[in-house]
Parts: structure tokens; C-alpha cells; sequence
């Protein structure tokens, strides 16, 4: 008899994970969307001091991903509306898709990259010093600043 071990952070394991143990690239994918989903929303993948059905990120999120009214409500506050909605109505989507239940229905992460490349090309004002913790009107939520050399 083998024992098995899943080893994995609480809101980034894939469902499939954790039940079998198996990890496969789609495993990477979901934690990914998670990832995805924390950048959007400013939240952590489990807060226990939300109300129940708020706690977990994927499940309070999923459902408002596809729905572009929706999305802004889950929007990370601090962002304070400083964002392109095109973008994140992109990046919801790509979210959405990551974190599908079912391993099958996710995206291979090479698609992932390629439906990522337009949006973080988009052309962009510089942040100004002081500014990092906010976003410009058509700063993307998933764009990264280089570093100052």
C-alpha cells in the first residue's frame, strides 16, 4: 500500500490534484487562473473571515466572469476604475477559462500566452513615480514595469 501526498497551496490546487494526486499542465493552468483572478479582484484565493460563499476566489468569482457587467463588480477597489475594460473583460475571460472545474474544458497554457500577447502590448502611459499600486485608464491589470536601472 502507497500512501499519497498532495502537496499544493490552499486556492491553487486543482480540483483534479487534489482527489488523485496526479499533477498534469492543466493543474499549472488552473493555478494560474487563480493567479489571474487575484490580480483582477485584490483578493487572496481563501479568506475564512468572508461570509460563507465569498471565501473561496474561485468559486465567488467564476460565476460573475462572463458577464461584463458582473466583472466590474468583482474589480480589485483599490484600482479605483483605473483600467482599460476591454482588457479585463480579456483577461476575465482567459480567468474563466483556467479555472474550469473539469481539466478538460481548460485552455493549454501555450494558448493561454498567445491570448495574453495583445493585451499586455497595448501601448501605455509610463506610471509616475508613486503611482504603483494603481492602474492609468489603459494600464492593463496584468501588465509588469521593467526594472529601473
Amino acid at each position: 500500500m502507497s500512501l499519497l501526498r498532495v502537496l499544493g497551496t490552499q486556492g491553487y490546487v486543482a480540483g483534479e490534484y487534489a482527489l488523485t494526486g496526479h499533477l498534469t499542465t492543466k493543474s499549472d493552468v488552473y493555478s494560474y487562473g487563480v493567479v489571474l483572478l487575484e490580480l483582477l479582484t485584490g483578493r487572496v484565493p481563501v479568506d475564512m473571515k468572508r461570509s460563507p460563499g465569498d471565501g473561496v476566489l474561485v468559486s465567488w468569482a467564476l460565476p460573475r466572469l462572463t458577464d461584463w457587467e458582473k466583472v466590474v463588480e468583482i474589480m480589485d477597489p483599490a484600482l479605483e476604475g483605473q483600467y482599460s475594460m476591454k482588457e479585463v473583460i480579456q483577461v476575465a475571460a482567459i480567468a474563466a477559462m483556467c479555472v474550469q472545474p473539469e481539466a478538460d474544458y481548460r485552455p493549454l497554457m501555450a494558448n493561454i500566452v498567445q491570448s495574453l500577447v495583445p493585451v499586455v502590448k497595448q501601448p501605455r502611459p509610463a506610471l509616475k513615480a508613486g503611482r504603483c499600486s494603481s492602474f492609468h485608464a489603459t494600464q492593463s491589470p496584468i501588465a509588469t514595469q521593467s526594472p529601473k536601472t
